[in-house]
């Protein structure tokens, strides 16, 4: 079976496009900083401003499953309502779910969705 290369796009903050570069249709792409792990390319890509707790689901009650550092791009795929979050002066009770779990969208840039489309729900 021919693998066929395509391009994939990602929206960025508050929703400039950019380039991710060419992947295989049918590959993984590997995490660069998670060794020998892959995971599957996501539609989009969201970055926070500071460094977030990953959970396994949309609230704080979900167990931790890791961290992304202030200024990591991660890959994204939809957001969905979870608890609400107060921090650094934003309320909100979006979550978005990342290739690790969930993180609420407080603390990514962006508009309320983290940067991802309203229309990308889980």
């Amino acid at each position: 079976m021919p693998t066929h290369t395509i391009a994939r796009a990602a929206l960025v903050g508050a929703g400039a496009l950019a380039l991710l570069g060419p992947i295989a249709a049918t590959s993984a792409v590997a995490a660069p900083d998670r060794g020998s792990a892959t995971a599957l390319a996501a539609p989009y890509a969201v970055e926070p401003y500071e460094t977030v707790n990953v959970r396994s689901g949309p609230a704080t009650w979900y167990d931790k499953v890791g961290s992304v550092a202030a200024g990591q791009p991660r890959g994204a795929y939809c957001w969905k309502h979870g608890e609400t979050i107060r921090d650094n002066g934003y309320v909100n009770d979006v979550w978005v779910q990342l290739v690790e779990g969930y993180v609420s969208a407080v603390y990514l840039k962006g508009d309320q969705y983290g940067g991802l489309p309203a229309s990308a729900t889980c």
